[in-house]
């Protein structure tokens, strides 16, 4: 074996670790994956001969890798943050569940990364999401982080902690038991599916936040309250033939049918058994390029 594929066979071994960083970073599959390439290009031209941890060094050049993505991004302002202006703009979703799905994906949501954290990492600072995503996930040390965001190390722990400090005001008390969570959003179906308002105002939260991102062709919606949640959900009942649970980032969710093509993906954070936040993706462009299938 030649020591260009002795290489190309190390990376591989890496490839899973490395998507799922670069998935965290970017929010998008189509830009980890190039992110992923991109590296491996960076370690077929470099001479890695005396570096002795490949997997640290991948790891490091990656998050680079998506650190000038994200700083690029927020240069051109290509791209809203969750609710600004009015606009709801998701990451993409991870589905499992359905059988015409690459297996692949689930490492990405591994350790059950939901829609809900995704949505608050979109809203942090580059360098912030770099750092938590580094530490708090993958328990990269913030020695090692500090170049990558050209940071001293304390600086790089202040990064964290702030986006620490974001993340938990999300995240802390969700529900965790997979079967009561799937309980409710199979409840969630029953009685949208049955245009039953009552039932769905004791499964939603009186606070509950719905997020649609509905991309360039479908107006992008944000929703606030039971009731209005409600109707919403009965309304667009009507229009899917059929809803099937799956798990959307490793958690029980939602994809909808017509005709055979992909309505929606929508994802439920749940709190002391009832549903306090929807994340709904209806851009068809997107949804095509998940690969689900009806």
């Amino acid at each position: 074996m030649s020591e260009e594929e002795v290489l190309a066979e190390r990376f591989e071994a890496e490839r899973g670790q490395l998507r799922a960083v670069a998935y965290r970073l970017l929010g998008t599959l189509a830009e980890a994956e190039d992110a992923v390439q991109e590296t491996w290009l960076k370690l077929s031209r470099a001479d890695v001969g005396e570096v002795k941890n490949l997997g640290a060094w991948l790891t490091t050049v990656v998050s680079r890798v998506c650190l000038d993505q994200l700083r690029s991004r927020a240069a051109r302002r290509e791209e809203p943050l969750p609710e600004q202006d009015g606009s709801v703009r998701l990451p993409d979703p991870v589905v499992s569940g359905l059988a015409t799905l690459d297996p692949e994906r689930e490492v990405l949501v591994a350790d059950s990364v939901g829609m809900a954290l995704m949505v608050v990492l979109e809203a942090l600072a580059p360098a912030e999401r770099v750092a938590f995503v580094l530490h708090d996930m993958f328990d990269v040390p913030f020695d090692e982080i500090a170049p990558v965001v050209h940071r001293t190390s304390a600086a790089t722990r202040q990064l964290a902690s702030r986006a620490r400090r974001r993340v938990q005001g999300v995240t802390v008390g969700a529900d965790t038991d997979q079967a009561r969570k799937r309980e409710v959003v199979n409840a969630f179906l029953t009685a949208s599916r049955g245009g039953d308002f009552e039932a769905l105002l004791t499964l939603l939260d009186p606070d509950v936040v719905a997020r649609s991102d509905g991309g360039a062709l479908l107006p992008s919606l944000l929703r606030r309250g039971a009731d209005d949640v409600a109707s919403q959900a009965i309304a667009f009942a009507r229009f899917a033939a059929d809803a099937r649970l799956v798990l959307v980032n490793g958690t029980p969710g939602v994809v909808s049918f017509a005709d055979g093509r992909p309505l929606s993906v929508m994802s439920f954070t749940i709190r002391d058994g009832r549903i306090v936040g929807l994340d709904i993706l209806t851009d068809p462009t997107r949804l095509a390029a998940l690969g689900l299938a009806g």
